[in-house]
Protein backbone atom coordinates (compact mmCIF):
# COMPACT_ATOMS: atom_id res chain seq x y z
CA UNK A 1 0.00 0.00 0.00
CA UNK A 2 1.27 3.18 -0.87
CA UNK A 3 1.30 5.63 1.89
CA UNK A 4 1.45 9.45 2.73
CA UNK A 5 3.47 10.36 6.43
CA UNK A 6 2.12 13.21 8.01
CA UNK A 7 5.05 14.57 9.04
CA UNK A 8 6.76 17.96 11.17
CA UNK A 9 10.07 16.70 11.90
CA UNK A 10 9.33 16.16 15.78
CA UNK A 11 10.21 12.44 17.12
CA UNK A 12 6.62 10.79 16.84
CA UNK A 13 6.03 11.53 13.32
CA UNK A 14 9.62 10.29 12.28
CA UNK A 15 9.41 6.97 14.34
CA UNK A 16 5.96 6.69 12.92
CA UNK A 17 7.52 7.21 9.15
CA UNK A 18 10.00 4.68 10.38
CA UNK A 19 7.66 2.18 11.33
CA UNK A 20 5.05 2.36 8.45
CA UNK A 21 8.41 1.76 6.21
CA UNK A 22 9.01 -1.72 7.61
CA UNK A 23 5.47 -3.01 6.84
CA UNK A 24 4.62 -0.35 3.38
CA UNK A 25 5.47 1.71 1.15
CA UNK A 26 5.99 5.62 2.13
CA UNK A 27 6.07 7.23 -0.89
CA UNK A 28 5.78 10.86 0.56
CA UNK A 29 6.42 13.25 3.28
CA UNK A 30 3.07 15.23 4.28
CA UNK A 31 3.76 18.71 5.88
CA UNK A 32 1.06 21.23 7.04
CA UNK A 33 2.57 24.83 7.87
CA UNK A 34 0.44 26.35 10.70
CA UNK A 35 0.92 30.19 10.97
CA UNK A 36 -0.61 29.68 14.71
CA UNK A 37 2.22 28.83 17.57
CA UNK A 38 -0.98 27.63 19.52
CA UNK A 39 -2.38 25.35 17.08
CA UNK A 40 -3.55 22.14 18.98
CA UNK A 41 -3.20 20.25 15.60
CA UNK A 42 0.22 21.06 14.60
CA UNK A 43 3.62 21.02 15.47
CA UNK A 44 5.34 23.97 14.68
CA UNK A 45 8.63 24.55 16.07
CA UNK A 46 11.54 24.37 12.86
CA UNK A 47 8.71 23.22 10.52
CA UNK A 48 10.42 25.02 8.03
CA UNK A 49 13.36 22.56 8.30
CA UNK A 50 10.73 19.62 7.48
CA UNK A 51 11.92 19.92 3.68
CA UNK A 52 16.15 19.22 5.07
CA UNK A 53 14.58 16.47 6.95
CA UNK A 54 12.33 14.68 3.67
CA UNK A 55 15.89 15.35 1.01
CA UNK A 56 17.72 13.47 4.38
CA UNK A 57 15.62 10.47 4.16
CA UNK A 58 14.97 10.70 0.24
CA UNK A 59 11.28 11.10 0.09
CA UNK A 60 9.42 13.87 -1.64
CA UNK A 61 7.36 16.80 0.73
CA UNK A 62 4.24 17.78 -0.20
CA UNK A 63 3.55 21.08 1.70
CA UNK A 64 0.63 23.08 2.78
CA UNK A 65 -0.03 26.37 4.48
CA UNK A 66 -2.48 26.98 6.93
CA UNK A 67 -3.32 30.13 9.10
CA UNK A 68 -3.99 27.67 11.55
CA UNK A 69 -7.53 28.48 12.68
CA UNK A 70 -9.64 25.95 14.61
CA UNK A 71 -11.44 23.33 12.18
CA UNK A 72 -10.43 25.54 9.37
CA UNK A 73 -7.20 24.15 9.57
CA UNK A 74 -8.57 20.78 8.50
CA UNK A 75 -9.94 21.80 5.37
CA UNK A 76 -5.83 22.90 4.58
CA UNK A 77 -5.14 19.26 6.11
CA UNK A 78 -7.50 17.69 2.93
CA UNK A 79 -5.86 20.09 0.46
CA UNK A 80 -2.40 18.56 1.58
CA UNK A 81 -4.06 14.90 1.80
CA UNK A 82 -5.50 15.45 -1.68
CA UNK A 83 -2.12 16.66 -3.42
CA UNK A 84 -0.38 14.04 -2.13
CA UNK A 85 -2.92 11.40 -3.46
CA UNK A 86 -2.69 13.44 -7.17
CA UNK A 87 0.80 13.61 -7.29
CA UNK A 88 2.19 9.93 -5.36
CA UNK A 89 -0.92 7.99 -5.53
CA UNK A 90 -0.98 7.46 -1.65
CA UNK A 91 -3.86 4.89 -0.59
CA UNK A 92 -3.34 5.89 3.30
CA UNK A 93 -2.07 8.31 5.98
CA UNK A 94 0.34 7.60 8.93
CA UNK A 95 0.59 9.44 11.89
CA UNK A 96 2.43 10.13 14.80
CA UNK A 97 -0.27 10.12 17.19
CA UNK A 98 0.13 8.57 20.40
CA UNK A 99 -2.37 9.62 22.99
CA UNK A 100 -4.02 12.94 21.57
CA UNK A 101 -7.62 12.16 20.71
CA UNK A 102 -8.90 15.05 19.24
CA UNK A 103 -5.62 15.45 16.44
CA UNK A 104 -6.38 11.21 15.77
CA UNK A 105 -9.48 11.81 15.31
CA UNK A 106 -9.88 14.83 13.60
CA UNK A 107 -7.41 13.30 10.99
CA UNK A 108 -9.22 10.18 10.99
CA UNK A 109 -12.13 12.20 9.75
CA UNK A 110 -10.26 13.89 7.28
CA UNK A 111 -9.12 10.50 5.76
CA UNK A 112 -13.37 8.93 5.98
CA UNK A 113 -14.11 11.69 3.91
CA UNK A 114 -11.21 11.86 1.43
CA UNK A 115 -11.63 7.48 1.33
CA UNK A 116 -8.75 7.21 2.18
CA UNK A 117 -7.07 4.52 4.95
CA UNK A 118 -5.64 5.84 8.58
CA UNK A 119 -2.94 4.22 10.89
CA UNK A 120 -2.01 5.26 14.18
CA UNK A 121 1.53 3.07 14.89
CA UNK A 122 2.24 4.37 18.06
CA UNK A 123 -1.59 4.69 19.38
CA UNK A 124 -1.53 3.87 22.88
CA UNK A 125 2.66 2.70 22.77
CA UNK A 126 4.34 2.05 25.93
CA UNK A 127 6.00 4.93 26.41
CA UNK A 128 9.19 3.66 28.66
CA UNK A 129 9.37 1.04 25.57
CA UNK A 130 8.77 3.79 22.71
CA UNK A 131 11.84 6.36 24.15
CA UNK A 132 13.92 3.40 24.81
CA UNK A 133 13.20 2.18 21.06
CA UNK A 134 14.14 5.37 19.90
CA UNK A 135 17.41 5.45 21.14
CA UNK A 136 18.15 2.06 20.54
CA UNK A 137 17.12 2.07 17.23
CA UNK A 138 19.97 5.06 16.43
CA UNK A 139 17.25 8.40 16.17
CA UNK A 140 18.64 11.41 17.42
CA UNK A 141 16.60 13.48 18.66
CA UNK A 142 16.44 17.08 20.05
CA UNK A 143 14.51 19.25 22.32
CA UNK A 144 13.20 21.95 20.67
CA UNK A 145 10.29 23.57 22.93
CA UNK A 146 9.29 23.46 26.34
CA UNK A 147 6.23 24.68 27.44
CA UNK A 148 6.30 23.87 31.18
CA UNK A 149 7.22 23.76 34.62
CA UNK A 150 10.07 22.47 35.22
CA UNK A 151 11.91 22.52 32.27
CA UNK A 152 14.03 25.45 31.87
CA UNK A 153 16.05 27.41 29.26
CA UNK A 154 18.92 24.71 29.67
CA UNK A 155 16.74 22.30 28.18
CA UNK A 156 16.57 23.41 24.92
CA UNK A 157 19.05 22.06 22.32
CA UNK A 158 19.51 19.11 24.61
CA UNK A 159 19.86 15.52 22.97
CA UNK A 160 18.10 12.56 24.36
CA UNK A 161 20.56 10.05 25.31
CA UNK A 162 19.88 7.72 27.91
CA UNK A 163 20.69 10.16 30.66
CA UNK A 164 17.91 12.74 29.43
CA UNK A 165 15.88 9.96 29.81
CA UNK A 166 16.36 9.23 33.04
CA UNK A 167 15.85 13.27 33.87
CA UNK A 168 12.46 12.67 31.96
CA UNK A 169 11.38 10.12 33.69
CA UNK A 170 11.85 11.84 37.01
CA UNK A 171 10.09 14.85 36.08
CA UNK A 172 7.10 12.88 34.59
CA UNK A 173 7.04 11.14 38.55
CA UNK A 174 7.21 13.90 40.08
CA UNK A 175 4.98 16.75 38.01
CA UNK A 176 2.48 13.97 36.86
CA UNK A 177 3.48 14.48 33.09
CA UNK A 178 3.71 12.11 30.12
CA UNK A 179 7.32 10.82 29.85
CA UNK A 180 6.86 11.72 25.75
CA UNK A 181 5.55 15.15 26.26
CA UNK A 182 2.03 14.28 24.54
CA UNK A 183 0.81 16.90 26.88
CA UNK A 184 2.73 19.67 24.97
CA UNK A 185 5.14 19.96 27.64
CA UNK A 186 7.92 19.67 25.24
CA UNK A 187 8.68 19.60 21.44
CA UNK A 188 11.68 17.72 19.70
CA UNK A 189 13.35 18.13 16.31
CA UNK A 190 15.05 14.84 14.51
CA UNK A 191 18.54 15.27 13.30
CA UNK A 192 19.23 11.59 12.33
CA UNK A 193 17.21 8.55 12.06
CA UNK A 194 17.86 5.26 10.78
CA UNK A 195 16.49 5.64 7.53
CA UNK A 196 18.28 9.19 7.09
CA UNK A 197 21.00 8.79 4.23
CA UNK A 198 22.71 11.64 5.88
CA UNK A 199 22.14 13.53 9.45
CA UNK A 200 20.98 17.31 9.96
CA UNK A 201 24.34 19.48 10.94
CA UNK A 202 22.76 22.29 13.22
CA UNK A 203 24.84 25.57 12.29
CA UNK A 204 23.22 28.29 13.99
CA UNK A 205 20.36 28.51 16.90
CA UNK A 206 18.66 31.54 18.53
CA UNK A 207 16.73 31.42 21.76
CA UNK A 208 13.69 32.69 22.85
CA UNK A 209 13.13 31.40 26.98
CA UNK A 210 10.19 33.16 29.20
CA UNK A 211 8.75 31.75 32.68
CA UNK A 212 8.86 27.79 31.63
CA UNK A 213 8.30 28.49 27.97
CA UNK A 214 10.78 28.54 25.20
CA UNK A 215 11.71 27.39 21.56
CA UNK A 216 14.83 26.96 20.25
CA UNK A 217 15.06 27.82 16.47
CA UNK A 218 17.26 26.58 14.19
CA UNK A 219 18.48 29.35 12.23
CA UNK A 220 20.38 27.10 9.84
CA UNK A 221 21.42 23.88 9.34
CA UNK A 222 22.68 21.75 6.43
CA UNK A 223 23.52 17.79 5.79
CA UNK A 224 26.56 16.11 6.18
CA UNK A 225 27.35 12.54 5.93
CA UNK A 226 27.03 10.30 8.92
Amino acid sequence: MKLGVLFSGGKDSTFACWKAMQQEEVVCLITVISGNPESYMFHTPNIHLAALQAEAAGLPLVEVETAGEKEEELLDLARALLAAREQFGIEGVVTGAVLSVYQAARVQRVCRELDLWCFNPLWNADQEAYMEEIIDAGFRVIIAGVFSSPFDESWLGREIDRRTLDELREIARKHRITLIGEGGEFETFVIDAPFFSRRIAIEEVSRVYRNYNGVLRIERAGLVAK
